[in-house]
Order: C-alpha cells, then sequence, then structure tokens
C-alpha cells in the first residue's frame, strides 16, 4: 500500500499532479484544495489513496492527512465516488466541511455541484458520528464569527448560497464571507453579498 508520494512536482493541473519519485511520475488526482497548498512548489509530499478497480488504478493524493481521512469517510456514503467526493473537498475546505457536518448544514452542503438535498443530508446523517469519532473535528478549528450567533450563521448561509448561485466557487465565496462578517458582525446578507462582491 503507497501511504504517500515525496518528490519533484513535475506537472500541475487544478485536478492532477504529477510527481517524480526516484525516476517514476505518479499521477495523481487531486482537490482544488490541495492544488492551492502545493502550487509553487517544486518538492511535495502528497497522502495517497489507492482506488484499485478492475478497468483503472487510480491514485488520489491530499496535501494534508485530515483531507484524506475526510475523503476516506465520503466514499463509504452510498452514492458518493472519488469523483463526487474531490468536488465536495474542492468546494469546502476540510475546516469548512467538518464544520458544515457538525453543525447540520444540509443547505451548504448542497451547494456543491451535484449534490442534491437528499445526498446532502445523507452525508451528514453518516458521517457526523464518525467525524466525533476520528478527531477529524478537533483537528480542525471551526469557523469563528466572533460570538457565532444563529443571526450571523444565516446570513453567511444566504450570502454564500447567493454567490454560489451567481457562479462564484463555493470555498471563495465562503472564505470572504467570513471574512465580512469578522469585521461587520451585524451587517445585513445583502450588505456582506455587496461587499462579497467587490472582493472575488
Amino acid at each position: 500500500m503507497i501511504d504517500y508520494v515525496k518528490g519533484e512536482l513535475t506537472e500541475l493541473t487544478p485536478a492532477l499532479a504529477v510527481v517524480e519519485c526516484h525516476g517514476v511520475g505518479y499521477g495523481v488526482n487531486i482537490s482544488l484544495n490541495t492544488y492551492a497548498a502545493i502550487q509553487g512548489k517544486q518538492q511535495v509530499k502528497l497522502y495517497i489513496h489507492e482506488a484499485i478497480r478492475e478497468d483503472a488504478y487510480v491514485l488520489w493524493g491530499f496535501s494534508s492527512k485530515q483531507e484524506r481521512e475526510l475523503f476516506l469517510l465520503l466514499i463509504t456514503v452510498s452514492g458518493i465516488g472519488g469523483n463526487t467526493a474531490r468536488m465536495i473537498l474542492s468546494s469546502l475546505t476540510p475546516a469548512e466541511l467538518v464544520d458544515v457536518i457538525s453543525t447540520d448544514n444540509a443547505k451548504l452542503l448542497k451547494n456543491v455541484k451535484g449534490i442534491g438535498l437528499k445526498t446532502a443530508q445523507r452525508i451528514i446523517v453518516d458521517l457526523k458520528d464518525k467525524i466525533v469519532k476520528t478527531d477529524i473535528a478537533s483537528q480542525s478549528p471551526t469557523l469563528n464569527l466572533g460570538d457565532n450567533s444563529t443571526a450571523s450563521r444565516e446570513v453567511q448561509d444566504e450570502a454564500v448560497s447567493a454567490l454560489t448561485m451567481l457562479g462564484f466557487q463555493m470555498a471563495a465565496s465562503q472564505k470572504v464571507v467570513v471574512s465580512i462578517l469578522k469585521e461587520n458582525p451585524s451587517a445585513t446578507v445583502e450588505n456582506v453579498i455587496k461587499l462579497a462582491l467587490k472582493q472575488l
């Protein structure tokens, strides 16, 4: 079993990294989170999950063990394959995904391309207890919105949802909205969206 690959990053796209290790180039499927983490680096270390099927031998790579753990949990959910799990981890950072699952935020999760409300609810039901048991939650600081009040949470969810519908990436929208709400905790959804549009 390959646990990780460490070597020179010879090729990189948002979906694939080629890591050369002792003269062998490993083509590794990655998420946008991992892409952002390794972009611009010459030497990288990717934690690997091997998916061996009759028709393919696929390597999935992650910049952190935590992201790999979440990927492995996601693919245990009925209807979630490797590509869908990657889409989720490209739309949300590991910390954001843990936050979404632990707070039952199906509304935000269903904004991920290819995830409907039923699938989002299934992910939360299946993984909520597992995340607590595997200590992934303790590795992930939840998003801090000052007092993290229900009102702030609702404004955040609505703003991110609106920005996603406008075509912006969820992960980018989430970061900008959280940043705005940290500076202006009492901002309305409309104000948050207007400020976010200037920054995205």
